[in-house]
């Protein structure tokens, strides 16, 4: 494992590193240390790396993400994962606003709470989060799924599409267009695998399920209020 440290290299040098082996890949582990809210750490990675950060994110950390299994052993601040499109990046921490934001795909895992907008634009990513969300959480989001195991905010799902929702906890609001749909097996199995895979042990049928019904697809006037 290679070690960069924040405290003696820039992180224009840090990220450089890590940016090369998307050519040629001499090293798959990484470890940066050093880091105390630092922005942009570990962004547009291209390359199947593992990345341990130590210490706090600050914005965008892991944004644009491909292939890379990114671990922050804190908390992050906002947009962390923004834009992913495939790998893992698992916060063991806390994570501020817009976490997994325009995400087309991997998984996010935040093993505690998530701020507002989580998983807003949302476009293919999974999202598992171990704690609570906040308010407009899947916001237009438009395919993928959002795991809550705790509590979420008011207008959870506002103008969503086909994104999937499950929250095992209280829900403060459903957002325009988002209803509590039935728990059928098939929902069951997929979030039974998906837990599984973020490292979470909770109970399938414990969750329920919301998701888009489908009103304000085309223009209506009688919804107009809605939109």
């Amino acid at each position: 494992m290679k070690t960069l440290d924040l405290a003696t290299s820039s992180l224009r040098d840090v990220n450089q590193a890590l940016h090369e082996q998307s050519g040629e890949c001499t090293e798959r582990e990484w470890k940066i240390t050093g880091a105390r809210g630092d922005h942009n750490i570990a962004c547009g990675l291209d390359a199947a790396l593992s990345v341990d950060i130590e210490g706090h994110a600050g914005y965008y950390c892991a944004g644009m993400n491909k292939k890379a299994h990114v671990v922050v052993h804190g908390n992050t601040g906002q947009g962390v994962a923004e834009n992913m499109m495939s790998g893992i990046v698992r916060v063991k921490g806390q994570a501020s606003q817009s976490a997994g934001a325009t995400a087309h795909g991997g998984l996010l895992v935040i093993e505690g709470d998530a701020g507002a907008r989580c998983g807003i634009s949302m476009k293919g990513v999974e999202i598992v989060v171990g704690g609570d969300v906040g308010h407009m959480s899947c916001f237009m989001a438009q395919a993928g799924a959002l795991v809550v195991c705790g509590d979420a905010g008011d207008a959870l799902g506002d103008s969503l599409y086909e994104t999937k929702i499950f929250v095992k906890g209280s829900v403060a609001s459903l957002g325009a267009d988002c209803v509590e749909k039935e728990m059928r097996q098939e929902h069951l199995d997929y979030l039974a695998d998906l837990l599984n895979r973020a490292g979470m042990d909770e109970d399938p049928a414990s969750f329920k399920r919301y998701g888009s019904a489908r009103q304000l697809y085309n223009f209506k006037v009688d919804n107009v209020s809605a939109y």
